[in-house]
């Protein structure tokens, strides 16, 4: 039996993907809490709801893979599943809703994944967000956060700027540049994300080849693989 070793998985999107899968499980879930409300603090002692997320995760994803558009990271659908050497740490921001980013590439393309370090397994409980901010998961917060305390240029003026709206040039080199500010050893994870942006690399005099792509997404999970 193959174990998954997780170190993320977005419990939030698991449960929007979810609801939208079988709109009966929130309804369920709430009359069972309802029910054991006299008992819930020794029902989730004994229930482990690490389990129960996992179990959740698997329900999608295997929902995903029969039904959905799940390509990979080379050729990405409205999901990709991917497996890679991948640094990752988390990004401190300046609205105090710190994100954790793992950045890879294949032989094709520049991976980035982002989203709210809240969802790193045995992470410390979320502290107070700031009034009005977005969830790091969301691209604006996502890319404001790989931004932040970088000095550099955003807008890199290149050839591959043909076709592609200034926005989302400036997307694609703050996920290029993000991923060269990891540090530490990489890890062999896999993982299964949905597709925010993609297009091609900004700076290809850095990649090592031609015809580099960027793609940024957002992980339902990432789990580490000997």
């Amino acid at each position: 039996m193959a174990f998954r070793y997780y170190l993320y998985i977005s419990d939030t999107k698991i449960d929007m993907l979810l609801s939208q899968i079988d709109p009966g499980h929130h309804r369920r879930r709430a009359a069972e809490f309802s029910v054991n409300l006299p008992f819930v603090g020794a029902k989730r002692t004994v229930e482990a709801p690490a389990a129960d997320l996992v179990n959740r995760l698997e329900r999608v994803t295997r929902y995903l893979d029969d039904h959905g558009d799940v390509g990979s990271v080379d050729a990405p659908g409205q999901f990709f599943r991917g497996l890679l050497p991948m640094q990752w740490g988390v990004v401190p921001t300046t609205d105090g809703s710190p994100l954790v980013h793992f950045g890879g590439r294949s032989e094709h393309t520049i991976v980035g994944l982002g989203g709210s370090a809240v969802h790193v397994i045995g992470a410390s409980p979320p502290a107070e967000p700031a009034p009005h901010a977005l969830a790091p998961s969301m691209m604006p917060a996502l890319l404001a956060g790989l931004v932040d305390g970088d000095g550099a240029d955003p807008r890199a003026a290149t050839d591959a700027d043909a076709g592609l709206d200034a926005a989302d040039v400036a997307g694609l080199a703050s996920v290029h540049r993000a991923g060269t500010r990891l540090r530490g050893p990489a890890q062999n994870v896999e993982f299964l994300a949905k597709r925010l942006l993609s297009g091609p690399s900004p700076y290809p005099e850095l990649d090592g080849r031609p015809g580099m792509t960027v793609l940024l997404g957002s992980p339902l999970y990432v789990a580490l693989v000997d």
